[in-house]
Parts: C-alpha cells; structure tokens; sequence
C-alpha cells in the first residue's frame, strides 16, 4: 500500500515543505500514521483507499508541522513588548477555538500558504477560502475587540 502511494505521500509533504530533511521527516510522520491505521486501508478499494491514505497523510504532517512551529525559538536579540505577546497569545487562543476546518485554513495562511493552496489542501475551492477566511478574521477581530 505505501508503494503504491508514495507519490501520492511525497508530494503532500512537498506541498507543506522545500526543505529536504523537513520532507523526509513529514514523509515518516505519514507513514508513521498509516501504519497505525493500515488494518482499514487495506480494506478499502482503490479509490476510497487513496482519499483516506491523503487524509490521513495530510493530518499527521499538519501535526507534525504544528510541533515543530509552537517549539521554534525566535531569532537571538528579537524583543516582544509584553503588549505584543498578549495580543498574540490571545489571537492563538481565539484560533485554537475556531472549528476544525476553519482552524486548518487560519493556520496555512499563517504559514503562507496562498488561497489556490489552501484550497487544494483542506477540499475546497479557492472562492469558497477567501470567503471563509473574510468571515473567520472578522469573527476574530469581533471577540478580540480590535
């Protein structure tokens, strides 16, 4: 089954990142992940078996990247007001509190990612990102009083 998907792998974790070794790593996440899950997927047909291999592939290498950017230090001599990390904190909080799907698109525009690929990671199309995006940062905006 990873034979058969490995390009179908390597390409989500090329998606999330350039850096070879950071590949390799999201690439073991992955793997990792369907291992734990392989009983099911190998039940499915070829199609369905696919979707769910890039389901789940997709969830471990967004976990994956979430570890390792919540523990990144910031640059040596970069100062935050203590103004600055409250507000921060509470945008994260607010984020943390977003649906699901909402949550995933905030956090891969944060990482940079455009509407285009949003849209092709999460299932949607790029209209329907922007729109949600718009609706997710007023509602943000509303219950952080800004």
């Amino acid at each position: 089954m990873l034979h058969r998907h490995r390009g179908l792998l390597f390409s989500l974790c090329r998606h999330y990142s350039r850096r070879g070794l950071e590949v390799d790593d999201l690439l073991q996440e992955a793997t990792v992940a369907l291992w734990r899950d392989h009983e099911r997927l190998l039940s499915l047909p070829a199609v369905p078996q696919a979707a769910l291999v890039w389901k789940i592939g997709r969830n471990a290498v967004i976990d994956c990247l979430r570890r390792v950017k919540e523990t990144e230090a910031l640059p040596e001599g970069y100062e935050v007001a203590d103004e600055d990390r409250t507000l921060l904190r509470e945008l994260h909080e607010q984020i943390a509190l977003l649906t699901e799907p909402d949550r995933t698109i905030v956090r891969l525009q944060l990482q940079g990612f455009n509407y285009q690929e949003i849209a092709d990671q999460v299932g949607m199309t790029e209209k329907n990102v922007s729109v949600r995006l718009v609706r997710i940062k007023e509602k943000l905006r509303k219950s952080m009083n800004i």
